[in-house]
């Protein structure tokens, strides 16, 4: 499974997301909004937020650390 997690430095949600995706064994493309408006402009169409972290799991958008839709869109209990 692969998952597109939106980021930016100093967001200690972000981190704590990866590492969940990671411990569930997730390939992990991680965008660094701050450096990239373009990237950020999509970020934004996609969540509807300007804020980190924004994971994309097969289409699921995920907005902040919401562990229950995380699980929900990795099949994991």
């Amino acid at each position: 499974m692969k998952a597109i997690l939106y980021t930016a430095p100093g967001c200690p949600f972000c981190v704590i997301v990866k590492n969940f995706l990671v411990s569930n064994k997730v390939s992990v493309k991680e965008i660094d909004v701050s450096k990239n408006a373009k990237l950020r402009e999509q970020m934004v169409k996609k969540s509807g937020q300007e804020n980190v972290p924004v994971t994309e799991i097969d289409g699921m958008v995920i907005v902040g650390y919401d562990l229950k839709k995380l699980k929900e869109a990795l099949k994991v209990k």
